[in-house]
């Protein structure tokens, strides 16, 4: 269903700084980085699309975010919701919420809600039930 999706930013060097470091927590490669453009791409390493990019806008104008527009990631489990969230603030990321179930969308939604530093809302969520290891008995 989906392609591509585009985000703008502003600097574009610290921009990819955070979206190597987001990225790179949830498993996704860099498939592409042209700094004369400037813009980046991730994708999963198993599939050819859809890509997630991140660039200067082609208008030369600055980069603005969209009221109620936002961009979920998908995580494969908690753990990586909670590390995505971390490396996020830690590389200049705004907090929008922390890393915790949300009921109100299904038993399972555990997210977290930060924005990047040019101001893009993102979410990193995974839908799974949590998985239980057995212990020694």
């Amino acid at each position: 269903m989906i392609s591509h999706t585009c985000i703008g930013v502003n600097d574009f060097a610290q921009a990819l700084v955070f979206y190597r470091g987001l990225m790179r927590i949830l498993g996704l490669d860099n498939c592409f980085t042209d700094l004369t453009r400037p813009w980046a791409g991730w994708k999963d390493p198993d599939v050819a699309r859809p890509l997630f990019v991140i660039c200067a806008p082609f208008d030369g104008q600055p980069a603005s975010v969209g009221n109620g527009a936002m961009l979920a990631l998908l995580a494969n489990n908690r753990q990586v919701v909670d590390k995505a969230y971390a490396v996020a603030l830690a590389l200049g990321g705004s907090d929008e919420g922390p890393p915790g179930l949300r009921p109100q969308y299904h038993a399972h939604y555990y997210g977290a809600y930060f924005r990047d530093p040019s101001g893009n809302k993102l979410c990193v969520v995974c839908h799974d039930a949590p998985v239980i290891s057995q212990g020694a008995a």
